[in-house]
């Protein structure tokens, strides 16, 4: 009898483990950035992309994101800069119409979790760290995701454009999804 009990519990934990996985709602969520070009902010956002989003904060090592970008689908509303963008010294989408972002996993840093990944963008994989929001609604959640990269780092503004007195080296990543269980 008792090695019964032992071989149900032992059945039964991995399923306490797992994460929840969601369906993003592509018309409410945004997957978004920001730069400085000439000491000015500008915002820019992906209008095609998917994420699979698989996610409790009791379970954080059961959790994963894995979220493929278009960078062709850039827009920041200056058509100057969106028609430069796709081109060979920034994303190069010739040659690389993708961009990834796959956890490896997550970590908890005092009241914040962080989402640690791989972001592979230009043919470059670099690992990436983000700061996570998650707030249950429902049968659903929001799920604000934030940080920043060197785009340097990638490739991106590469020849005269690497001038980061021009064109700021840091760029800021901000995610919001609306999530439905699945």
């Amino acid at each position: 009898m008792k090695r019964l009990a032992i071989l149900l519990l032992a059945l039964a934990l991995p399923g306490l483990a797992a994460a929840t996985d969601y369906t993003v709602q592509s018309a409410s969520s945004t997957l978004g950035f920001s730069g400085t070009f000439q000491g000015e902010t500008f915002q820019g956002r992906f209008t095609q992309w998917n994420a699979a989003i698989s996610y409790d904060p009791a379970a954080l090592a059961a959790s994963k994101f894995d979220v493929t970008v278009h960078p062709a689908s850039v827009e920041t509303g200056d058509s100057d800069r969106d028609s430069a963008l796709p081109g060979a010294a920034f994303f190069d989408v010739a040659k690389f119409p993708e961009a990834r972002f796959v956890t490896t996993g997550f970590r908890r840093d005092g009241n914040r979790v962080i989402a640690d990944g791989t972001l592979t963008l230009r043919g470059v994989s670099k690992p990436v760290s983000l700061q996570v929001n998650f707030v249950p609604q429902g049968s659903g959640a929001t799920l604000d995701v934030s940080g920043s990269v060197q785009r340097l780092d990638f490739g991106v503004g590469s020849g005269e454009y690497a001038d980061t007195t021009v064109i700021g080296a840091e760029v800021k990543i901000a995610a919001h999804l609306q999530l439905v269980a699945k």
